[in-house]
């Protein structure tokens, strides 16, 4: 099963709505709830992070019944340093972000942390496509 997302630019109140929409897939499709736990987080932080840094993109979601695969593409700024951006606690967020209490850094560490592949494709000036796996929980 493909599922696909337009990602907002810049609207907070409508961040969440793919990996919400996604979330209520796994649980009537009955995944389990571990697994839909992490791709429902992985799918947020990714979404958050495009609404704060790159005027919104795209969200791929292939179900299989042994893992999700989640693909967030936009045509950003690109990530000038993977390493640093997977820092915990560092942040570019602006600081009308952070205001409404997000860039606090987690973003990335947790999509890592919640995924079992995160594969990240950045060019400064075009874009980033993240591109993570969770496998099902036995």
């Amino acid at each position: 099963m493909k599922l696909q997302y337009t990602i907002p630019a810049d609207d907070f109140t409508r961040a969440g709505e793919a990996s919400a929409a996604v979330k209520a897939t796994l649980k009537r499709l009955g995944f389990p709830s571990e697994t839909i736990r992490r791709v429902a987080i992985a799918m947020y932080e990714g979404e958050i992070n495009m609404v704060i840094h790159a005027s919104g993109g795209e969200a791929t979601v292939d179900i299989f019944p042994e893992k999700i695969l989640m693909e967030l593409a936009d045509n950003g700024p690109g990530i000038p340093d993977i390493d640093k951006a997977m820092t915990e606690g560092f942040s570019t967020a602006p600081e009308t972000a952070r205001h409404l209490g997000f860039g606090a850094g987690m973003g990335l560490p947790n999509i890592k942390k919640y995924t079992d592949e995160l594969t990240i494709h950045t060019e400064l000036g075009k874009g980033t496509r993240l591109c993570m796996v969770v496998n099902v929980a036995q």
